[in-house]
């Protein structure tokens, strides 16, 4: 029987295209899965700590701190991972954000100013800190590394001088609510709270709508798109975090003002990189500076804008920091820039420039947190929780150098 070519041929036929069509659905599996590395490495952290901390990490009290007391790191990360992307860095950000809380309490307390026009007049002088060290960055062109270095210093002992070496507290109400707020109770008040629940939905609703029009517009344009299976699964998984996520806010108090401010800087900066011209130069003079000039982009007004921007983000993460603890004291914003700096690189930033994003850096920050807050429940002393976030930094960049060695990049 078995020698018989047209059972044979037969069976080739009924076997190979099934065969074919699940290796190519995995081969897509497995190159989507390494693309989100640092997506599974968030959910392999978050696990991994849920079990040596015996739940106490993912219990609603907990997941609501950990936006709340990382809100100014991942703000921070924003910034920085763009300055990053245009083969640059930025030391300074912590004086700055410690400058920009100092300034923000003499306005708020000492002169009481309302909290809105101290917050505005915090932010513009933040941008002008930012437009200062962009001045000698893009226009006189030192490195961006030694500005910043002496931007450190410099913004460090103004935040000396602005506070007298003192602290200065306690902050109005409306103030606070920018590090401490929540936002619930809007349909009454519920247990859990239907208010985050309804914003939850919309917000699974608005990430399947955006992605099933994505697919569709892809398929117009006969470009290759991934199997509906498992297209259909990341989806569900996705929604299924999203709704998690939304039930363990409305359970505690609702949704923090931080959360609030992040949504919409993620929101703003992810169109700004992806969808305009000043996010593409970004890339291009990351990628090559050279050739970016060559080409007729501006880089020198392009870089000086990022640290106008970064300015202001530094500046935002200061106020933030500062309600928090409704305290301006002279301690503050001290290693913001290594955690806003191991975040993009965490997230996928890479050295040389040229590569990242908003997201990653944000899922980067993340993961930083949940080391911080995991570490924190289990008893680790700080000494030890600083060596195993170096560790985690260290392997981040060797795995991104390993990457390129193996691509030829």
């Amino acid at each position: 029987m078995s020698d018989n070519p047209n059972t044979s041929t037969a069976v080739g036929a009924s076997v190979n295209p099934t065969e074919n069509k699940f290796t190519d659905w995995l081969s897509h599996v497995l190159a989507d899965l390494g693309k989100n590395g640092i997506f599974i490495a968030l959910i392999a952290v978050i696990a991994l700590f849920t079990i040596l901390t015996n739940g106490i990490l993912l219990r609603p009290q907990n997941i609501s701190n950990l936006v709340v007391q990382n809100g100014y790191i991942l703000v921070l990360a924003i910034g920085m991972v763009m300055v990053i992307i245009a083969g640059h860095i930025d030391l300074s950000v912590g004086s700055v954000a410690a400058f920009i809380g100092a300034i923000s309490g003499v306005l708020a307390v000492k002169m009481e100013y309302p909290w809105w026009l101290a917050v505005i007049i915090s932010l513009a002088i933040a941008a002008l800190v930012g437009a200062w060290q962009g001045f000698w960055v893009a226009f006189v062109g030192i490195p961006a590394f030694i500005v910043t270095l002496a931007g450190m210093l410099i913004f460090r002992g103004l935040a000396l001088v602005v506070l007298g070496n003192a602290n200065i507290g306690s902050f109005p109400t409306e103030y606070r609510a920018l590090g401490n707020g929540f936002v619930s109770g809007v349909f009454g008040e519920t247990d859990p709270d239907l208010f985050t629940l309804a914003i939850g939905a919309v917000a699974i609703v608005a990430l399947v709508v955006q992605q099933v029009r994505t697919r569709m517009g892809r398929q117009k344009y006969g470009q290759e798109v991934e199997p509906l299976t498992w297209f259909i699964i990341k989806l569900v998984a996705v929604a299924a975090v999203i709704g998690l996520f939304a039930w363990a806010l409305a359970s505690y108090k609702g949704i923090p003002v931080t959360l609030i401010i992040l949504a919409v800087l993620i929101l703003i900066y992810g169109l700004v990189m992806n969808r305009t011209v000043f996010g593409r130069h970004i890339y291009a003079i990351g990628g090559n500076r050279h050739a970016a000039d060559l080409s007729g982009i501006k880089t020198r007004r392009v870089d000086f804008w990022l640290f106008v921007n970064m300015g202001f983000l530094a500046g935002l993460a200061g106020l933030i920091f500062t309600a928090r603890l409704n305290l301006a004291g002279p301690k503050a914003g001290d290693g913001f820039e290594l955690e806003a700096i191991s975040a993009a690189f965490i997230g996928g930033a890479a050295v040389q420039g040229g590569v990242g994003t908003i997201g990653g850096a944000i899922i980067g920050g993340l993961i930083i947190g949940v080391l911080n807050n995991g570490m924190s429940i289990m008893g680790i002393g700080i000494e030890w929780q600083q060596a195993v976030k170096g560790l985690v930094l260290l392997f981040a960049v060797a795995f991104d150098v390993y990457n390129k060695r193996r691509s030829g990049v």
